[in-house]
C-alpha cells in the first residue's frame, strides 16, 4: 500500500492495520453495504460517476454500528462487567445497545433534549436504559463523563476513540474493494470519528484520493476548529442533520481531519433539506439528514466541478434514521399545493 507523510503523522492515533483489524472483527456482525450509482447526480449534477454509499441500510440504520461494535469488542471482560455508557443523538445510542444486547452487556445511554423520539424508542427497543441530559449533545456527552466516573461505567465515546474510527474506517475499504480507482469521496462529519476512519483507509491506499468532508452552517465545530488551527466551539442552531450535530471535536479525530481531509464544505438548512427530498424522490433512498450531507454539497455547486466532472465519486449516506414527521413536514415544504399569493402553501 502506498503510504505518505501525512499518513504517517497519524499512525500514533490510528493506523491502516487498525481499520485490517476493525474489519475483522466487524464482519462478523455488520453488513457490507451498497454501493450503488445515482444516475440523477451522475448525469444532471456531477457529470460523472457518482455512487452512494448505502449505510442507512446498515444494522440499526446507520454507520455507527460499525464503530460502536469493534470497541465493545475490544473490552475486557471486566470493563464490560461493569456496564457501558455512552453520549448519543441517536446513531451511536442504537449501535451500543444493539451490540451490548447481542454480547449481554448493560447499557445506558445519555441523549440530549434535541434528540429525535424515534431515535430514542429505538434505542429503549434494543435494550438499552436512556437518560435523557441536557439541550445539546455536547451537554449529553459531558453528563456522559461525569454518570461514568459515579458509577463506574465504562465509556464507549462516539467518535473521539481509535477502535470506534477504526470501525468506521472499515468503510473505506469496502468502497476500495469495489472502486479502487475512486477519484473524490465525501463524507457527513460531527465529531469526525467516520471521516478520520475512511480518510486514513483512502489516503493509505492512495494519497490522492480527494477526500471533502460536509457540515451544517449551522453547527460546524470541525470547520471551525480546521480554520483556526485549534479545537474550537461552534454552535449556532438546530439542524436538520442532527446525527452530526456536534459542537466541538476531539483531540484525537482533529489532528487526523486536519492531516486527511482535503476540505470542508458547509451546507444551509434548505440545501439539506432539499437533498434529503431528492434521495427520497428520485433515488428511493430513505435518508436523515446528516445522511444527505454529501449530496446537498453535490447539488448545492459548492464542490469544485474538478472533483466531480468525469470522475468516480463516492457521496456517504450515513444513515436512515429519520423521524416520519420531519420527513412529512419536508413533503409538505416542497409538494404543499401553491397557494393564491403564488407561494408555498
Amino acid at each position: 500500500m502506498a503510504t505518505n507523510s501525512l499518513v504517517q503523522k497519524t499512525a500514533d492515533i490510528l493506523d491502516i492495520q487498525d481499520i485490517e483489524e476493525a474489519r475483522a472483527i466487524v464482519s462478523k456482525y455488520a453488513r457490507v453495504t451498497p454501493l450503488i450509482q445515482s444516475m440523477f447526480l451522475s448525469r444532471n449534477v456531477a457529470h460523472g460517476d457518482v455512487f452512494l454509499k448505502l449505510e442507512n441500510m446498515q444494522l440499526t440504520g446507520s454507520f455507527k454500528f460499525r464503530g460502536a461494535n469493534n470497541k465493545i469488542n475490544h473490552l475486557s471482560d471486566e470493563e464490560k462487567a461493569r456496564g457501558v455508557i455512552a453520549a448519543s443523538a441517536g446513531n451511536h445510542a442504537q449501535g451500543v445497545a444493539l451490540t451490548s444486547k447481542l454480547m449481554g452487556i448493560k447499557s445506558t445511554i445519555v441523549m440530549p433534549d434535541e434528540a429525535p423520539q424515534m431515535k430514542r424508542d429505538a434505542t429503549r427497543g434494543y435494550g438499552a436504559e436512556v437518560d435523557i441530559h441536557g439541550a445539546t449533545f455536547d451537554d449529553a456527552h459531558k453528563w456522559m463523563f461525569e454518570r461514568a466516573e459515579k458509577e463506574g461505567l465504562t465509556v464507549v465515546d462516539p467518535f473521539n476513540d481509535k477502535y470506534v474510527m477504526a470501525g468506521q474506517g472499515t468503510i473505506g475499504l469496502e468502497i476500495l474493494d469495489k472502486i479502487w480507482n475512486v477519484d473524490t469521496v465525501i463524507v457527513p462529519v460531527g465529531g469526525g470519528g467516520m471521516i478520520s476512519g475512511i480518510a486514513t483507509a483512502l489516503k493509505s491506499f492512495n494519497p490522492s484520493i480527494h477526500v471533502i468532508g460536509v457540515q451544517s452552517e449551522n453547527v460546524h465545530g470541525m470547520k471551525a476548529s480546521v480554520d483556526a488551527g485549534k479545537i474550537t466551539f461552534h454552535h449556532d442552531d438546530f439542524t436538520l442533520a442532527d446525527g452530526t450535530d456536534v459542537s466541538t471535536p476531539g483531540d484525537k479525530t482533529f489532528p487526523i481531519v486536519q492531516n486527511l481531509v482535503d476540505e470542508i464544505i458547509l451546507v444551509n438548512e434548505d440545501e439539506i433539506a432539499t437533498a434529503m427530498k431528492d434521495l427520497m424522490q428520485r433515488t428511493k433512498i430513505c435518508v436523515e439528514g446528516a445522511g444527505a450531507l454529501p449530496t446537498a454539497a453535490i447539488e448545492s455547486g459548492k464542490i469544485d466541478k474538478k472533483w466531480l466532472e468525469n470522475k468516480k465519486t463516492v457521496a456517504l449516506v450515513s444513515g436512515g434514521n429519520v423521524d416520519l414527521q420531519k420527513v412529512s413536514s419536508i413533503i409538505d415544504h416542497f409538494f404543499s399545493p401553491v397557494d393564491t399569493k403564488g407561494g408555498i402553501g
